[in-house]
């Protein structure tokens, strides 16, 4: 089997752990996006080893700090409660040390709110900042990523084969290749994740594919250049 340099040396990251720490925030970003917005409460249900070691390795941090969308090599992961409270955003963390067989030992559920909706999100860390999301909603799903190597969207369309080749086209216009995408049927809807190797998408030029003809949102798991 080859491996690539970023196998072996992991994600850009802030430590201590791409597993624990890269991987917790990739989680968290991915729940932010599906949120659609800043959620007013925010709750971390821990199993496994996250339950476990999650204070001494900063998992706590790094779930919070992607639910506000801070990029996995963010120095500011370290003041995530600091920004948490500044935002008003109401935070738990529940440890349940026993795993179980369908949870990974490094699983955590997320469930967002605010006065409007609620979502829950569960996803792993498998190693090297590698992550896998099993549940939306409690719709399973999976979806696998990798924290640090390319910048993700997240687009909410209507289940119609060839829908997206417009999107697909922009992007290369833009100069921003495509490099993995995984789609998933939600009910009657579709969920498509993108892989993108050039990190310089704007906030405009998101907001201009979600205007596409049967686009229902499009996301960003990390903060967008607004100009």
């Amino acid at each position: 089997m080859k491996h690539s340099l970023f196998d072996l040396a992991g994600p850009v990251m802030v430590g201590p752990s791409s597993s624990h720490t890269a991987g917790a925030c990739k989680i968290g970003q991915i729940a932010r996006a599906l949120f659609r917005g800043t959620p007013s409460e925010a709750k971390f249900t821990l199993y496994g080893s996250f339950a476990t070691v999650y204070q001494g390795h900063a998992t706590d941090k790094a779930l919070l700090a992607g639910v506000m969308k801070l990029w996995t090599s963010d120095p500011n992961i370290k003041n995530a409660f600091e920004i948490a409270k500044k935002k008003k955003i109401k935070y738990e963390f529940i440890p349940h040390k026993i795993s179980t067989p369908e949870h990974h030992p490094n699983t955590v559920r997320i469930i967002l709110s605010n006065k409007k909706r609620k979502l829950s999100v569960v996803g792993s860390s498998v190693g090297g900042g590698k992550i896998n999301i099993t549940q939306i909603n409690n719709i399973p799903i999976d979806l696998e990523m990798i924290a640090g190597r390319y910048f993700s969207l997240l687009v909410g369309h209507i289940n119609k084969p060839n829908l997206l080749n417009p999107l697909y086209g922009k992007l290369i216009d833009w100069g921003c290749p495509i490099a993995g995408k995984q789609t998933f049927s939600l009910k009657k809807n579709s969920l498509t994740v993108l892989s993108i190797e050039n990190f310089a998408l704007k906030l405009p030029q998101v907001q201009e594919l979600e205007k596409m003809p049967g686009i229902e949102f499009v996301r960003a798991l990390t903060k967008l250049l607004k100009f």
